[in-house]
């Protein structure tokens, strides 16, 4: 068992040392196949206000800035264009509000597709709706353990409640994936508890690291991109910590390239190449698509789980 204080020393370490570190655990612990996660933005209609957030409506014109809420048919249409392009895993999201609707849709999407299904609808979860989901992993972020940043992150939540929401999802026996936002204002030592944190929650079966991204027109919007070292350290310690599970790198936020060195094994909002709709990055507006990608992977010697 690695200590905190020597946890803390591994962001001193070189880059490339510390990569090449996580990179072989990831091959020793997961192989060398890379699991592509796709995405399905159900609504951006959010009750909620989050600093940082650009894909709610009005928000930010350089987000999702007009309202929409996904018919059903509309949400079953995307998923079978994923499906059909080999991407075998989806993240159903939306906005604060419409937690119980994404949730019945994806439902639908496990019913009518072979797709492997991860429900992201933060907090906005309950007893109910967990009785009746049928997805194979549920996301609930902490976004950061410090709770003076979190509340100034997100003012209209509490850390506590998200914990409670974590906890309920392992006390369903969903997997759970949650991970960080860095970048904002944490310290090194922010990081390294939020990931031991972690360690409290007996489904953790998966952790993304998204590094923050100004969205123009957000309170944030001056505040300073998280530079790709960070994201790529960050990501290379959290393998350290948890060598077996999945560790997840968003392509808005960090090339793909680059996750995949740093031992990352599932790379997320990865689109179909003939996505009949326009979509915008959680974290950044940009995102990567999927023949990019795997002509990425293809150079690095690495394999793509597709169907």
């Amino acid at each position: 068992m690695i200590s905190r204080k020597e946890l803390l020393k591994l962001y001193e370490c070189k880059p490339d040392v510390l990569m090449k570190k996580a990179f072989n655990l990831r091959e020793e612990y997961r192989g060398n196949v890379i699991t592509i996660t796709s995405t399905i933005h159900v609504s951006n209609i959010c009750s909620k206000r989050c600093k940082y957030c650009g894909f709610s409506a009005f928000s930010s014109p350089d987000g999702y800035y007009k309202p929409f809420v996904k018919s059903r048919e509309e949400v079953l249409k995307l998923a079978k264009c994923i499906e059909r392009s080999g991407i075998r895993r989806v993240s159903c999201s939306s906005a604060h509000g419409w937690g119980g609707y994404t949730v019945r849709v994806a439902n639908e999407i496990k019913e009518k597709t072979s797709l492997e299904v991860l429900i992201n609808v933060g907090s906005d979860l309950n007893e109910r709706t967990l009785e009746i989901c049928k997805a194979d992993t549920i996301c609930c972020n902490l976004e950061c353990t410090n709770e003076r940043i979190f509340s100034n992150l997100k003012p209209d939540e509490t850390l506590k409640d998200r914990i409670k929401v974590c906890e309920m999802i392992c006390d369903y026996g969903f997997e759970l994936s949650s991970g960080l936002l860095i970048g904002v204002g944490e310290s090194y030592e922010d990081r390294i508890d939020h990931l031991l944190f972690l360690k409290r929650f007996p489904t953790l079966g998966e952790i993304p690291i998204m590094g923050f991204h100004p969205y123009r027109g957000t309170p944030m919007e001056n505040f300073k991109r998280c530079p790709e070292i960070e994201q790529a350290k960050t990501i290379a310690i959290a393998r350290i910590i948890y060598p077996d599970l999945r560790i997840t790198s968003p392509t808005p936020t960090l090339n793909p390239y680059v996750a995949v060195l740093s031992g990352a094994d599932n790379l997320a909002t990865v689109i179909p190449d003939d996505y009949p709709v326009e979509v915008k990055g959680v974290g950044s507006p940009k995102y990567w698509k999927l023949s990019d990608v795997l002509r990425i992977l293809r150079d690095l010697g690495l394999k793509a789980r597709l169907r």
